[in-house]
């Protein structure tokens, strides 16, 4: 199921591992345009192609944007954690494709990504202790068809799916949080 561009949780696509992109072709300049909107429209901080039903591994994100006229994400094609710290930190975390709902999630408090970007380049993010280190994770984890749902214990992913289901039969849409 799409909702505004979404793919909403839970569509097989989403837990499906993504292609690397092999060459950055206009399709997929085009791709990222669409995803660039999507993400603004929908209030949301990251964007992974599952989650516009795209199965590579190409990811947007921006963590600090206040308005249209600072809104610039990161371009993240074929990303790659390249070091994490040990120390895991809870963090209340929410996703455009399973609206309505936050879940508290224990990431690395510290990553180091390399991706490309859009001309080609590799380039090196690095993030502790914030949004933009969560983000990063949770974008990565689409890629490799993984929701938040599956970083729950049993127990809590129960709790989630049921409250999941409450967000949408009151009409949650991407963007939406508790």
């Amino acid at each position: 199921m799409e909702l505004n561009g979404i793919v909403l949780s839970p569509d097989p696509r989403l837990r499906q591992e993504c292609a690397p992109i092999e060459e950055i072709t206009p399709e997929i300049e085009r791709l990222v345009e669409k995803m660039k909107e999507d993400m603004f429209e929908n209030g949301g901080c990251g964007l992974a192609a599952p989650q516009v039903g795209e199965l590579i591994q190409l990811a947007i994100v921006d963590t600090d944007y206040s308005d249209e006229s600072d809104y610039d994400p990161y371009v993240l094609i074929n990303p790659v954690i390249v070091e994490q710290s040990d120390n895991l930190v809870p963090y209340s975390e929410g996703c455009l494709s399973i609206p309505g709902i936050n879940c508290e999630i224990k990431r690395p408090d510290h990553v180091v990504v390399e991706a490309f970007n859009l001309d080609g380049d590799l380039m090196r993010y690095e993030a502790s202790g914030d949004l933009m280190c969560v983000c990063l994770q949770h974008e990565i984890d689409h890629l490799h068809g993984m929701t938040m749902f599956e970083r729950l214990s049993p127990m809590q992913r129960v709790h989630a799916l049921r409250a999941y289901q409450e967000a949408l039969d009151r009409g949650a849409k991407p963007g939406d949080t508790e």
